[in-house]
């Protein structure tokens, strides 16, 4: 399997890591060393587990937050992928308390990929303006 489609058949796992919040996964697809910043951390977040922590908080806003791939493209070391996002804001989020609205919002990442096949970083396009938006619409 070349680079390109081992790092497409690792985004369709990745759908499934974040989805579940399975740590095996994360760890599994992203190396230990990746950094991702996040707004809801003062402090740089490592490896899956850090990446997970993020999902972990949304899941306590948001209890059937979901992500679906709509299109996905590949080039070199990097995969692009569109996502629906949806859920309902059963919790409270960066200190908007619980509406109970039902939201759904496009957003796109960037994925790149070491020689390993593993995620080192995660680009977010529109990040969590998409997800503001969605909740005041």
């Amino acid at each position: 399997m070349d680079n390109i489609s081992r790092n497409k058949a690792a985004i369709l796992r990745f759908k499934e890591c974040i989805n579940t919040c399975d740590h095996e996964l994360a760890e599994e697809l992203i190396d230990s060393r990746a950094e991702f910043a996040s707004l809801t951390s003062s402090e740089t977040l490592y490896g899956g587990a850090g990446y997970l922590s993020v999902v972990e908080l949304m899941r306590r806003s948001f209890s059937d937050i979901h992500w679906e791939i709509t299109d996905m493209a590949a080039e070199g070391d990097k995969v692009a992928v569109s996502w629906i996002c949806s859920g309902t804001h059963d919790g409270e989020f960066m200190g908007k308390k619980a509406s109970g609205k039902k939201f759904s919002f496009s957003c796109m990442n960037f994925y790149y990929f070491n020689d390993d096949g593993k995620i080192i970083r995660d680009v977010a396009a529109q990040g969590l303006a998409g997800l503001f938006g969605a909740l005041e619409a």
